[in-house]
């Protein structure tokens, strides 16, 4: 842009009678921009800059933000910022982030090309492990999050939980088949352990996985070793999970529990995801998924069961049976009988049945060699120890000092000679003369 002073240069130039040739020669400007300027007078006067919004207190805070998370991303610097009264724009904020961070990603390697799946065709499952951001929580526990997304729509679930194995892979898909209110056709995952065994090139799913895939009607596909790209739908939304969301949740306070947890991520992602326009679809994921909802298949009438269950015998002398090294009470009537003990993947309770009949349920518990009683089951097992009933056979075992002493053995002393029998008197046998029994008689 030309300014003021060149401006009143060429006005000279041009009133001392230089030709338009001439002074564009002379300044350097094409003639066509000297002759407009001519013509239409001096360029208007410079504005005024405003002060920046961007002052020293937010960048300075946007510099302790990615000290603490350095991927952090800036649409979540931002969305921080506003919260506390910055009033500039997502721009400015991400100018500074990449001021003060860099570029967060480098050129890749290879050219890659996006994989087209129709509406209801394919859905991608995963999991990944947090068990670092379990220790930033102060969690003892373990910590994994379930992810599941529609390839078309783009509409995803994340589920944390505590485990990666068959019953919470198939309570993840469960809980999103339940969300999305159908089944799509392919499943598509890793060669996760928990669901098959690879063979070479090719996996074969467990027993198991057949029967939930049959159940819902879907089909269960792998990918090949080391492509990973196949599921980069599910793998890529791990990272915003872990560069966005998570770094949100502990500056906003860690949560109580994954219940807490799995709650803020539900609202995180109807917020910050499906309603918001995907650059690679141009539309919302939300928006889409009432399109893909059609082509999707129905739920089966009966939800594929997820609980843990096993069949254990209760002891034969004291009412327990053992879970995982401790002793969880029954009825004494249960005592030598078969029971069903069935857990929930996403509780941490345990129910026991007998024939069908719900016995007993009890909190687990953590530690070795645990008895856990019910009151009722102990009142009713020390009334039927005391008390002379035709129950069980069941007695209370005290201090084994105070048992009486065994009963001495009967020492008669010597030896005694015993009559030999006459069998012959006693049943009247006849000799024969060939020297043969004859008759007998009683």
């Amino acid at each position: 842009m030309m300014t003021q002073e060149t401006y009143v240069n060429i006005n000279d130039l041009h009133a001392q009678g230089w030709t338009i040739c001439e002074i564009a020669e002379e300044t350097g400007w094409h003639r066509t921009t000297v002759s407009r300027y001519l013509k239409e007078g001096p360029p208007p006067e410079s504005r005024p800059t405003e002060p920046s919004v961007m002052t020293d207190y937010w960048r300075q805070r946007i510099e302790t933000m990615l000290e603490k998370w350095p991927r952090l991303q800036s649409v979540s610097v931002h969305n921080k910022l506003v919260a506390a009264g910055f009033e500039g724009s997502y721009p400015t904020v991400v100018r500074a982030v990449r001021d003060i961070r860099g570029p967060r990603f480098r050129t890749a390697d290879a050219v890659s090309v996006p994989i087209h799946t129709d509406p209801g065709e394919e859905a991608q499952f995963d999991f990944c492990d947090l068990s670092s951001w379990a220790a930033r929580f102060g969690w003892s526990i373990p910590l994994v999050v379930f992810g599941m997304i529609l390839s078309w729509s783009r509409w995803r679930m994340w589920w944390f939980t505590t485990s990666e194995d068959r019953h919470h892979t198939f309570e993840g898909m469960a809980r999103f088949f339940d969300t999305i209110g159908g089944v799509p056709m392919t499943c598509r995952t890793d060669r996760m352990g928990a669901l098959g065994r690879s063979q070479g090139r090719r996996f074969e799913l467990h027993p198991p996985a057949v029967g939930f895939a049959a159940h819902y009607g879907t089909t269960i596909a792998s990918c090949q070793a080391g492509d990973a790209k196949r599921k980069g739908k599910v793998e890529r939304p791990f990272r915003s999970l872990q560069e966005t969301f998570l770094p949100e949740v502990e500056f906003d306070g860690v949560p109580v529990d994954l219940d807490d947890l799995n709650r803020r991520a539900t609202v995180w992602l109807d917020e910050r995801v499906h309603g918001v326009e995907s650059r690679t679809t141009g539309s919302t994921p939300a928006a889409r998924l009432a399109v893909e909802r059609e082509f999707l298949a129905g739920l089966p009438p009966v939800r594929f069961d997820t609980d843990y269950v096993e069949v254990r015998r209760v002891h034969n002398v004291l009412p327990f049976v053992s879970i995982d090294t401790n002793r969880y009470s029954v009825p004494p009537d249960a005592l030598g009988h078969k029971v069903e003990i069935r857990r929930n993947v996403d509780v941490d309770t345990v129910e026991i049945r007998l024939a069908g009949r719900l016995i007993a349920t009890h909190r687990l518990v953590t530690g070795r060699r645990v008895d856990v009683w019910n009151p009722e089951h102990r009142r009713a097992a020390e009334a039927l120890a005391l008390g002379h009933t035709s129950g069980p056979g069941l007695r209370l075992i005290t201090d084994r000092s105070q048992d009486p002493a065994p009963a001495e053995r009967l020492d008669l002393g010597g030896d005694y000679d015993v009559a030999e029998v006459d069998l012959g008197g006693r049943y009247a046998i006849t000799i024969n003369d060939n020297g043969h029994d004859g008759e007998v008689s009683a």
